[in-house]
């Protein structure tokens, strides 16, 4: 849920629920209240989820924690040993946008994976007990004065003041990221903050690991006594910073020098709190020593680098596990071939790229005759399925590409490394992405702002589209090569030795994968090998394979993708700079308690890429894509979730438009999905009451458009928007906050965020209890998907409209243009039969005017001819 709550969790023991409130107080010692057994500090839990998981899932959790502006663990304790563990791996999917002060200008930003980000890192330890919180101090010194934040667990918090059991040890990493804007910066560059909990008298390891990785520790501490066994301890180039709450106590001179002098530290790395100062003044001095500190050194080191420091004192490296060692060797192996994205694409996988697209458009006119002309109907269709074999049969020229050939073997590794191949596949993919779209980025800034040379411009949008790559390109590659290879005899051995690839894909599905159903480039749907894949998958899970299919649709980034990552706990790509492309499923398996609830076996999630996205737009009055995908996964779906931003629904009424109109045109759309209007940032308590006469008046016009399409169809003359889909004007609208809880890059998730996608995700499963909405079979929705995309095929009028309104004036201008035309035939044909008669009788009445007259009536009866 991404859910900043998460950590305040509070175990409650059967003897406190019974507790009975009116005890008599227990006069002797009343005030002997003493801290229940029953209590888990925070840190305890957060330990023992990442003692518990897998490195995969090690790094969902610190992905979804660092989006809460929770610290991650680097250094994980072990809890019978004193080994412990850099956890690299488990950080290597966050990914971090900030602006340091050198772009506020410019306005630019830094995009990194995290574990290579190059930082000054700052280190805050505790030697010995200590009245002032550490972990509270790192809170304020890391919170902006509009707003505060619990970073760290501390003292103070709910359960934080429970004993820790194995979390000593544990060393906790964030980041301060600025935002370019100097009067909300704390730091104006970005800085790592690790603070370690416990006594660093009993965890030298996790200390020496600190202070050869830091710019500077900061010991909080009370007792100078403590202090002397630092004095044989090396501190490896590190600056040392004492901090410490003077309070009312007295302190000795001498031994506060006979501590500062070996040690070196001079007055200004002695941070101690004054007896009557205010906190925030404490808090203010410490930020000061931090930002001298981090703004004067050049000692900058990446998470990754720390594993050479790891291995030098001993500390295990998650990434060292043979798992997750082998599968890197599989995806280095295909990366180092990665010069330019671009003529990888063209060389390593080339059956998707002008192939496919020619064969897309072949598709489609063999269904739709657009370019008919007056050829003779039948020779027209047998030229396109010639072309269609030609391609097919350049596609089988073509050898498997080493990339492919090594992708595939990689896909038959046992199931955890293969898991391990796909993620470090995936993350190396993006940051080749990243570096190619950065470079492109500000070429096209420079050419936006000192060419002229429009074609130039648009050429470098294109490549900055085309220059994305993903495991999606690998995975449609593959479906490229099985579907070609169908039209092979099957007796063929290259085409033997494709067979088992759906088998990969079904599995994949149900380990969680995400799975390419339309190619977004290509505007198409591979429907032999998506079909094949669901057959496999079919198999797989028979007889218990009854689905729920919810999509969601809407306009460009407008967070679909992360709405359904935070309602269901799934993993589609969000924030990669890369914006989805075409429509992908994801399958959820019902656990066996929850199925007697929703009457299925599995959800099946589609995402869809955005409509109205800009690179559809760059070609005038294209609505075809749009149109097509919209109408597909509506078509598909049995719980539509249509997003849109604020209280807008503009965005959607072309589009919705298009998709009822074509539910009734097309005879095989037989569904009635249930749609539900999701509005993304609104916050406002009101909106619900505020929006119910925006709401009629869209049920109003919708319902209006419905009955004049159906006049149009020739279908039932009452016909209503809620005949084809299920909606209600009082219950199909759900709001939710906006997803961050003031400024990015250092702003958590708004917890208005998750609440109210969880309230949103009981709200779409609780009817499924009084209707049964699962009832088809995997087999039945792969039947679905073949007779929906046939018919959407065969749409050869409606999807190139913006609207249907648009469509209904284009008809009706056609139908007076046919009027016009016969009318005007008619006249022509009238004059023209008078005058026929009149050039047969010439001659019968002899006349001289005659020849005059009868040499006009032939030129005009050859220009009649002639139209």
């Amino acid at each position: 849920m991404v859910n900043v709550t998460a950590r305040n969790l509070k175990c409650t023991s059967a003897s406190q629920l019974k507790g009975n409130d009116s005890s008599e107080i227990n006069y002797p010692n009343p005030f002997n209240l003493s801290i229940s057994e029953d209590m888990v500090n925070p840190l305890d839990v957060i330990t023992a989820l990442f003692f518990c998981s897998d490195g995969l899932l090690q790094q969902q959790m610190s992905l979804k924690m660092s989006l809460c502006q929770f610290p991650v663990p680097l250094l994980l304790p072990s809890c019978d040993s004193q080994q412990c563990t850099l956890m690299l791996w488990a950080m290597r999917d966050i990914v971090k946008q900030y602006r340091p002060e050198a772009l506020s200008e410019s306005k630019d930003f830094t995009e990194e994976r995290i574990v290579l980000s190059n930082l000054p890192m700052v280190s805050f330890v505790r030697l010995g007990e200590c009245s002032m919180s550490k972990s509270e101090t790192l809170n304020k010194l890391l919170s902006n004065s509009q707003q505060y934040h619990n970073i760290f667990v501390h003292r103070n918090m709910e359960c934080g003041d429970s004993p820790r059991r194995i979390s000593n040890g544990l060393t906790e990493i964030t980041w301060y990221l600025p935002c370019g804007n100097k009067n909300i910066d704390i730091f104006s560059q970005p800085v790592a903050v690790a603070n370690l909990h416990g006594d660093i008298g009993f965890f030298e390891t996790q200390y020496a690991f600190l202070c050869q990785a830091s710019v500077a520790v900061f010991i909080f501490f009370d007792d100078f006594g403590t202090l002397r066994n630092l004095l044989t301890k090396e501190h490896h180039k590190t600056q040392i910073f004492l901090v410490r709450n003077l309070g009312d106590k007295c302190h000795d001179v001498t031994l506060l020098n006979q501590v500062t002098k070996p040690l070196g530290l001079t007055k200004n790395k002695l941070i101690f709190k004054k007896n009557q100062e205010n906190y925030a003044t404490f808090v203010k001095r410490l930020k000061e020593a931090v930002c001298k500190v981090i703004s004067k050194t050049e000692r900058k080191i990446s998470i990754e680098q720390m594993a050479d420091i790891a291995h030098e004192l001993g500390i295990w490296v998650d990434e060292d596990s043979h798992e997750c060692q082998t599968a890197k060797k599989h995806a280095d192996a295909i990366t180092k071939e990665i010069e330019d994205t671009l003529s990888f694409k063209e060389q390593q996988l080339p059956l998707q790229g002008q192939i496919w697209k020619e064969l897309t458009s072949l598709e489609k006119e063999e269904f739709r005759l657009q370019k008919l002309g007056s050829e003779n109907i039948e020779k027209y269709k047998s030229d396109l399925k010639e072309k269609k074999d030609t391609l097919r049969q350049k596609q089988n020229s073509y050898d498997i590409s080493n990339s492919m050939e090594s992708f595939i073997n990689a896909l038959s590794l046992p199931q955890l490394e293969r898991n391990y191949f796909l993620k470090w596949k995936q993350i190396s993919l993006e940051d080749v992405s990243r570096t190619k779209q950065s470079g492109l980025r500000e070429l096209y800034e420079e050419k936006r702002k000192s060419s002229e040379n429009k074609e130039e411009i648009k050429q470098l949008d294109q490549q900055l589209t085309n220059s994305s790559l993903g495991t999606e390109h690998f995975f449609r590659e593959m479906g490229q090569i099985y579907e070609a290879s169908r039209f092979l005899p099957e007796t063929d051995p290259s085409r033997q030795q494709l067979n088992h690839l759906p088998g990969l894909c079904a599995q994949l599905l149900l380990d969680g994968f995400p799975f390419e159903l339309v190619d977004g480039d290509a505007s198409n749907i591979p429907l032999q090998w998506v079909s094949d894949v669901l057959s496999q998958l079919n198999e797989m899970v028979s007889p218990k394979n009854k689905i729920l299919v919810v999509t969601v649709l809407g306009v460009q980034s407008t967070g679909k993708s992360t709405l359904l990552n935070t309602m269901f706990g799934v993993q589609f790509a969000v924030s990669s700079g890369r914006c989805t492309r075409g429509a992908f499923m994801l399958l959820i398996k019902v656990h066996e308690e929850f199925k007697r609830v929703l009457n299925g076996d599995f959800i099946v999630i589609i995402d869809t890429e955005g409509l109205k996205s800009s690179v559809h737009a760059q070609v005038d009055s294209n609505y075809e894509h749009d149109n097509e995908l919209a109408t597909l996964v509506v078509g598909l779906s049995d719980i539509s979730i249509l997003n849109v931003s604020m209280e807008n629904l503009s965005d959607m009424k072309d589009i919705l438009q298009i998709v009822v109109h074509a539910f009734l045109r097309m005879k095989e759309v037989g569904k009635k999905p249930k749609c539900l209007f999701v509005h993304q940032n609104v916050s406002d308590v009101s909106a619900n009451k505020k929006t119910l006469q925006a709401h009629d008046n869209l049920l109003q016009m919708l319902n209006k458009l419905t009955q004049t399409v159906a006049k149009i169809e020739r279908k039932e003359e009452n016909m209503s928007f809620t005949d084809i889909m299920e909606y209600s004007s009082d219950t199909g609208n759900s709001y939710i906050p906006g997803l961050w809880n003031g400024n990015p890059p250092m702003a958590p998730v708004n917890i208005g965020y998750s609440e109210a996608i969880y309230e949103l995700k009981k709200s779409l499963i609780q009817p499924v209890n009084d209707v049964d909405i699962c009832t088809n079979s995997i087999w039945e929705f792969e039947e679905w998907l073949k007779s929906l995309w046939h018919a959407v095929k065969h749409e050869n009028f409606l999807f190139s409209f913006r609207n249907s309104l648009v469509a209904d004036a284009y008809m009706r201008l056609c139908a007076e243009f046919n009027k016009w035309e016969w009318e005007f035939k008619k006249e022509i044909y009238i004059w023209s039969t008078n005058a026929e008669t009149k050039i047969s009788n010439f001659g019968t009445v002899a006349s001289k005017s005659q020849s005059t007259e009868i040499s006009d009536l032939v030129t005009m009866s050859v220009l009649s001819d002639a139209l």
